[in-house]
């Protein structure tokens, strides 16, 4: 009797699951699958496919442009990931201090998070524009020339990291809200009565016991800037002179604007195993700078 109401609690456990688990089947690990088998054949959508074995995965390894989309990820992920969440640090410590209004402060930082990437890259690429934009108006205003930004090589993929960090900090900082306000406040009564001052209060317990938070803001700020792709194709499509390629981006112009389905799907397997790699060595190094009470 016990075995059967066991079996009979899994099957209706499988029952209510079944509906979306069937769903991520149906509509993600069969595609998954499928862009795995693509990688082994040269397809335009059009013709037959045809199968080429690991060619596409050779060609990728000697192809110019995927190490340029490669160097201009990196470049991307390397100014992101450090600005966000500094950025997102500093307004979780504002928004958690006593404040007249806080609810409202904390609604108008989180805006730019739930607004359409379209809408935000379309607003800042006016923003940046070098002619009409008001950016370089103010910076006119205290006798500094502003650069092209957008139609600047030099000044393109700063003006997107800046556009990232504005539209991503609001949700950082809900991360790090969190994380402050899990942290006992005995520990602070301690450390004032010990004479301990505000910076080494800071130093001393809050960003150690932060870290926890860091580890995973730095793991989902990392594997979505090897993603990057929305505010680089409606700011630049990838320009000037290709300064603001990303890898997402060349996985795109090879699916739908070459025709190469068998090499973008090659592409996209290389920028899991990039992902999955980065994720993995974050993860062991952990124990030696992430504390945990």
């Amino acid at each position: 009797m016990v075995g059967q109401q066991k079996w009979r609690k899994w099957g209706v456990v499988a029952l209510f699951l079944l509906p979306n688990l069937g769903g991520m089947l149906l509509f993600s690990m069969v595609p998954v699958a499928a862009s795995l088998g693509l990688t082994l054949f040269k397809w335009d959508l059009i013709t037959p496919a045809q199968f080429v074995g690991l060619a596409n995965f050779r060609r990728l390894l000697t192809d110019a442009d995927f190490w340029d989309a490669l160097g201009h990820t990196v470049y991307y992920l390397s100014g992101y990931v450090p600005l966000v969440s500094m950025a997102g640090l500093t307004l979780a410590i504002l928004l958690n201090q006593k404040l007249r209004f806080q609810g409202f402060y904390r609604t108008a930082f989180f805006l730019p998070v739930v607004s359409s990437w379209v809408a935000v890259a379309l607003l800042w690429r006016w923003l940046f524009n070098p002619v009409t934009g008001p950016i370089n108006f103010l910076l006119s205003l205290v006798g500094i020339q502003g650069p092209a930004w957008l139609y600047d090589a030099n000044w393109a993929m700063p003006a997107i990291i800046a556009t990232s960090v504005w539209k991503d900090a609001g949700y950082i900082a809900v991360l790090y809200l969190s994380g402050l306000q899990s942290i006992p406040n005995e520990y602070y009564e301690a450390s004032s009565i010990d004479g301990a001052s505000a910076w080494q209060r800071f130093r001393r317990i809050t960003l150690p016991l932060l870290t926890p938070t860091t580890f995973f803001v730095v793991t989902i700020s990392l594997i979505g800037s090897f993603q990057v792709f929305d505010q680089v194709y409606i700011m630049t499509e990838g320009g000037p002179g290709g300064a603001t390629t990303v890898l997402a981006e060349r996985i795109f112009r090879n699916a739908f604007r070459y025709g190469r389905m068998g090499y973008a799907a090659a592409y996209s397997w290389m920028l899991f195993a990039l992902v999955f790699v980065v994720t993995l060595i974050q993860h062991r190094f952990q124990r030696s700078w992430v504390h945990y009470e």
